[in-house]
């Protein structure tokens, strides 16, 4: 199956925080879709890797996903590296994206930054025909998306280009409030995290609230880019 966009985590449910109203637009335009997971999340403070499973399974549902993979790195320990890149190269080429959403550039967690650069690397090295990979017994042929963004997380990373998700944040919510274990849950008997506190939680709608104002719409994501972003026409910005 060829996907229009697939994003990449580097845990389950930073796809969701970071760029689930894109998602939810454009699967809505009738885009498809797919998302790839690196780790089960399995070093999580709250919830273990079968609640996180079942989690990214309700959210992948709310979101209209084409797919949802997990590759199954070990979460805090995985690193960039050729067997690393091949696995992600072998994703890249079976599903063909044009877009590629992946981690932020820089962030809190470590696993965000070493997965953006994983994402990043195995994009670039997807479209060389002298690695060769195989999925299945099937020889697979060289692909390099179009377009590699990195959405924003922890940080407040000045973007490159902020996207429109009015009408979509509900969407959003609704699949990053799919991980019940990890997000505030004021009867949770779990420790607390950093992204437990019903601050957090609020942080997400207020920040996408807060890139509409900036682009004079209500609700909006941002996102870093690796390259120019061009458009045809400048009434193409809005």
């Amino acid at each position: 199956m060829k996907l229009d966009i697939l994003a990449f985590g580097a845990h389950p449910d930073d796809v969701e925080l970071g760029c689930g109203g894109l998602i939810a637009k454009e699967v809505a335009n009738g885009k498809k879709v797919g998302v790839v997971d690196l780790t089960r999340g399995e070093l999580g403070t709250r919830g273990t890797i079968e609640t996180r499973a079942q989690e990214s399974s309700a959210s992948a549902e709310i979101l209209g996903l084409s797919i949802r993979e997990n590759l199954g790195f070990a979460d805090g320990f995985f690193v960039n590296d050729k067997d690393h890149q091949l696995e992600v190269i072998k994703v890249i080429r079976k599903y063909q994206p044009d877009i590629v959403l992946c981690n932020a550039i820089e962030d809190r967690h470590i696993d965000h930054a070493r997965g953006s650069n994983l994402v990043s690397d195995a994009c670039f090295l997807s479209g060389l025909i002298k690695i060769e990979t195989e999925v299945d017994g099937q020889k697979q042929e060289q692909w390099r998306p179009k377009q590699v963004y990195h959405y924003i997380q922890w940080k407040n990373i000045e973007p490159d280009v902020v996207i429109d998700i009015s009408g979509f944040i509900d969407k959003k919510m609704d699949a990053v409030l799919a991980y019940k274990t990890q997000f505030y849950d004021p009867d949770s008997q779990e420790p607390q995290t950093p992204i437990s506190s019903k601050n957090f939680t609020d942080s997400v709608k207020y920040r996408a609230r807060d890139l509409g104002r900036l682009i004079g719409t209500e609700y909006a994501e941002g996102f870093t880019a690796e390259r120019h972003v061009a458009v045809d026409s400048v009434f193409d910005l809005i």
